[in-house]
């Protein structure tokens, strides 16, 4: 069987898991994304530079937590794999991490396969599941099977947010989330805001709304109350770039990433 077959993809219709493999140089898209995505282009040509500063923070949170001690990921909304993967980061400090991917997205489960690698003292596991459900997410057997709630687990919330616009159910099915976790556990979130380009990603906006996927932007305030009730490690909730750069890594200034990070452990 090919790697599409029984997965209605709707080559026809920009994706933006598919958008965003575009901005970050991938394969994985086809002409109606590629369209979508140069009206964003068109909007705001920094949006690949912010992909690359998202990618980037990923990589840096990760190796923070690794290094702190945390051995559990539950990365969701992971999107289309690209190396090196949050596992390949963690599994990189610490062998034994054990990391699962979570999405509901049929052009993600179409490649989970690339996300199943492992070392051999660790575990990675891929589960079908939308962020909107939380508690169905947190009770998925795939889940449980590879990642023990009773310890710290690290919660990936990367470039996901901002595709739940209603702010109620946003923060509700976060604190649920959060809920599922015992003391010591991460969360780890970036989003994009309005606050150093409104007008450009006011106009992103309406391209991703246009193109049928709801987008909010939110502003550092509305980012931070995601983070509520748990200790925010230094630096805080600052644009993309700004959190613990590496010293290698090229800038990239805040108005160019348009975007906010944060991690947050509880206490």
């Amino acid at each position: 069987m090919g790697l599409y077959d029984g997965v209605d993809l709707q080559l026809n219709v920009p994706h933006s898991a598919r958008m965003y493999d575009y901005f970050l140089g991938g394969c994985t898209n086809f002409a109606a994304d590629r369209e979508a995505a140069g009206h964003v282009l068109a909007s705001a040509s920094w949006v690949r530079d912010a992909a690359r500063a998202n990618r980037a923070f990923m990589r840096r949170s990760t190796r923070t937590l690794a290094a702190a001690g945390i051995d559990q990921f539950l990365d969701i909304g992971t999107g289309i794999p690209t190396s090196p993967n949050l596992h390949e980061v963690a599994q990189g400090i610490r062998p034994g991490a054990r990391v699962v991917y979570a999405d509901n997205d049929p052009i993600v489960l179409a490649h989970a396969q690339a996300l199943l690698t492992s070392t051999p003292e660790g575990r990675t596991a891929y589960v079908e599941a939308d962020v909107t459900d939380p508690a169905g997410l947190l009770a998925e057997p795939g889940l449980r099977e590879a990642i023990d709630l009773t310890r710290p687990v690290a919660l990936s919330l990367n470039a996901l947010l901002h595709f739940v616009p209603d702010a109620a159910g946003a923060y509700e099915l976060v604190e649920r989330l959060k809920s599922g976790l015992v003391p010591g556990s991460a969360l780890v979130m970036t989003h994009v805001t309005p606050d150093f380009a409104a007008e450009e990603v006011g106009r992103i906006v309406g391209v991703y709304q246009a193109a049928g996927t709801p987008l909010r932007a939110r502003t550092r305030a509305e980012v931070a109350r995601f983070f509520t009730g748990w200790t925010l490690l230094d630096p805080g909730v600052v644009p993309l770039p700004h959190w613990r750069p590496d010293p290698d890594e090229p800038p990239v200034p805040a108005a160019d990433a348009a975007g906010y990070a944060g991690v947050a452990v509880r206490p």
